[in-house]
């Protein structure tokens, strides 16, 4: 699915997320688009348990092994996601999700820190890293415009 149709599902569903339309449209969908214009797939596999939940790992610090965050892998292949799992028995499967939709859970989500995107077999241990604090940051710069623009124009 591309990125455009990605992002209108996304404006289309925007209040059961609590989100309006034009708060979608304006703010979020932009960032949501930049950062998806820097990875190389319009969608990923992400594992998941028997409940749908998505595997979450938690990476500690190589340096300071206290200081933890909790990410999401996603990857470009099926093949790549399902070797991940590394045992043959295991419980977990795969899902395909649009790129936009998985940078959305991201900022919605506030117990993932951030999702690692494996782009081939090859980059395995040096995904791009995308992170909650970097993509909600953008989100609230997009929405001090949209602010500063709708005070413009009362």
């Amino acid at each position: 699915m591309k990125l455009k149709a990605q992002l209108h599902i996304l404006s289309r569903e925007a209040v059961n997320y609590g989100l309006a339309t034009v708060v979608m449209d304006e703010a979020v969908n932009p960032v949501l688009a930049a950062f998806a214009r820097q990875l190389k797939h319009l969608q990923y596999y992400v594992v998941q348990n028997s409940q749908g939940d998505w595997l979450l790992t938690t990476l500690a610090h190589r340096q300071q092994p206290q200081q933890e965050k909790r990410v999401i892998y996603a990857f470009a292949t099926e093949k790549m996601a399902l070797s991940a799992q590394n045992t043959a028995n295991s419980p977990l499967s795969t899902l395909l999700i649009p790129v936009t939709h998985l940078l959305f859970q991201l900022f919605a989500v506030e117990k993932v820190d951030s999702i690692i995107f494996l782009e081939n077999a090859h980059t395995a241990q040096t995904g791009k890293e995308i992170s909650r604090i970097q993509l909600k940051a953008n989100i609230e710069k997009q929405l001090q415009k949209l602010g500063t623009i709708a005070a413009n124009l009362a």
